[in-house]
């Protein structure tokens, strides 16, 4: 027991997601440690916390976002500035001025361009006037420079020390979707390879609505993901002249060429999927009247069409050619009742669908390696 634990523990520690969460939390004290180290010992300001508590909100999970949001950040801090030192000086700090502050802060906020750190003129304001305004007046550049300095020590640091790229965590959400899908396969084989019992199609139809969720999980990922490559000098270097070929090939393919790309088409799957769940499901053929051939060969393309999209590098046969083939034995024996083609041939084109799918992820998941610098971050 403990044993499991333990490896538990160490797993967990040294997976990527708990590397790279470990890795921002250092960014970040070090970059609000060193901001507070020189707005006291470099420029001996006399309102240090202004520096640290910048840079603290300057360190994001992506250098773009740290290079778009530290600028949001130094001019809504700067106009909360401005707007303290403007109140207090004609109006004074009364608790209806700051009241009155707060309320223009927040309401500035709103600002489209500012939306993201717009708060932040409400709190520069109340450092401001709730530190002694009195004896800030005289200092309104002093507190521009720290904001400033919070900012650009925030960038450097977060854009100098292992810039975040979260290719590989999206990459994961990928496999993981793809793993669900297959497994439902599987599992259909498997319930239906002695059997055309569908008491567990509504099991298979719950899974399929759950990836779908993390379909659309794993799409916000990979948007955060390609927000990550930008501004990003860990990407400085040019691709290797073979990555480049194999993009070149799959665009002159039509094969998937990104994530997102991948993931509609995985989408697309999932529907068909689901599709045939609910045909499993609704099925009223009674079992002794299937066909024991179709049943043996459509199972077994079902189960390598899930090995496919679970392992793309599974030895299997070509799952399109195999649903050709046993479509055409069906329409040349001639032997099937006229009422059990709706069912048949809806099982086939929703398998024919998938085919597609299981080729596209296939083909993608060297693609993906490829396009990753790094697949631990």
């Amino acid at each position: 027991m403990k044993g499991r634990v333990w490896r538990r523990i160490v797993n967990r520690v040294r997976s990527p997601e708990f590397v790279t969460t470990g890795i921002q939390v250092l960014k970040s004290t070090i970059a609000a440690t060193a901001a507070w180290w020189l707005a006291v010992a470099v420029f001996e300001t006399e309102l240090p916390f202004l520096a640290p508590w910048t840079a603290l909100l300057t360190v994001h999970a992506t250098v773009y976002r740290s290079l778009s949001r530290g600028l949001q950040t130094m001019v809504a801090s700067a106009v909360g500035i401005g707007l303290s030192f403007v109140i207090g000086a004609y109006l004074g700090v009364t608790l209806w001025t700051f009241g009155l502050a707060l309320l223009v802060g927040l309401v500035a906020a709103r600002l489209r361009w500012l939306r993201d750190e717009g708060v932040a003129i409400a709190t520069t304001a109340i450092f401001v006037l709730g530190s002694g305004f009195g004896e800030q007046a005289p200092l309104l550049d002093d507190r521009l420079l720290e904001v400033a300095l919070g900012v650009a020590v925030g960038v450097v640091v977060n854009l100098v020390l292992v810039p975040p790229l979260w290719e590989g965590r999206a990459a994961r959400y990928v496999d993981s979707v793809n793993r669900r899908m297959g497994q439902v396969l599987i599992e259909i084989a498997e319930e239906l390879e002695t059997s055309w019992d569908t008491a567990r199609a509504d099991a298979w139809v719950s899974e399929t609505v759950s990836i779908t969720a993390e379909v659309e999980h794993a799409s916000q990922w990979v948007s955060f993901a390609r927000e990550s490559r930008r501004a990003n000098p860990r990407l400085l270097a040019p691709a290797r002249p073979r990555v480049r070929e194999r993009r070149k090939d799959r665009a002159r393919a039509g094969q998937p060429t990104s994530y997102e790309e991948l993931l509609e088409r995985i989408g697309e799957g999932v529907s068909h999927l689901r599709h045939l769940a609910r045909t499993l499901r609704e099925a009223t053929i009674a079992e002794s009247r299937w066909d024991d051939m179709f049943r043996q060969a459509w199972v077994a393309i079902v189960r390598d069409a899930g090995r496919s999209i679970q392992d793309p590098d599974a030895q299997v046969e070509p799952v399109h050619d195999r649903l050709r083939a046993l479509a055409g034995r069906l329409t040349e024996g001639g032997q099937l009742p006229g009422a059990d083609w709706p069912v048949y041939g809806s099982l086939i084109t929703s398998m024919e669908h998938i085919a597609v799918i299981v080729d596209d992820v296939a083909s993608a998941r060297e693609a993906r390696q490829a396009d990753r610098p790094n697949p631990r971050v």
